[in-house]
């Protein structure tokens, strides 16, 4: 299954019933498809800080001064801040979701192992970080678009562990 990170994003957006089918996907294709999202997060959020003047972060006027001197050390800092971060906070986020999810494959009457809800997940998560993206635009209270993040990724995780293969009957 030699599949391009471009079509993974598509059919994470648009085929969630395929994510089913990428849970026997190579982890490390999985890996690689999760640090382009992580990527993607980091270079947004990076934007919005470059954005705003490193002045107005430091609000001593000695502060400031060596600040203006030393800008190019900020970023690189902030720039690795981010990235190990936003790394820490998605891997979380898909083990927390593929944990719930795996809860969900008895009662589902599926089969399947965590490893394998995790590869999902690792797919299923796309609409929360481009949802993330976008609202990072807006002033949404944190808890409405934390309720929708878990909705749509648990929506998408779901519709994809109904395609899992059933269990034998006994």
């Amino acid at each position: 299954m030699k599949l391009k990170h471009s079509q993974l994003f598509l059919d994470s957006l648009y085929q969630p019933k395929k994510l089913a089918a990428y849970r026997i996907m190579p982890i490390g294709k999985v890996i690689q498809y999760v640090f382009l999202l992580i990527t993607a997060m980091t270079v947004f959020s990076l934007g919005k800080f470059f954005n705003t003047e490193v002045n107005q972060i430091f609000a001593y006027k000695e502060i400031e001064e060596f600040a203006s001197d030393l800008k190019w050390l900020v970023y690189i800092i902030s720039i690795v801040f981010l990235f190990v971060m936003n790394t820490l906070i998605l891997f979380a986020k898909i083990s927390i979701y593929a944990y719930a999810g795996h809860l969900f494959l008895k009662p589902l009457k599926r089969r399947g192992e965590y490893r394998q809800v995790w590869r999902t997940t690792a797919f299923a998560i796309t609409w929360e970080v481009i949802l993330s993206i976008i609202l990072s635009f807006f002033a949404i209270p944190s808890t409405v678009s934390i309720l929708l993040f878990i909705v749509v990724t648990m929506t998408m995780l779901l519709i994809a562990l109904t395609k899992y293969p059933k269990m034998p009957q006994a």
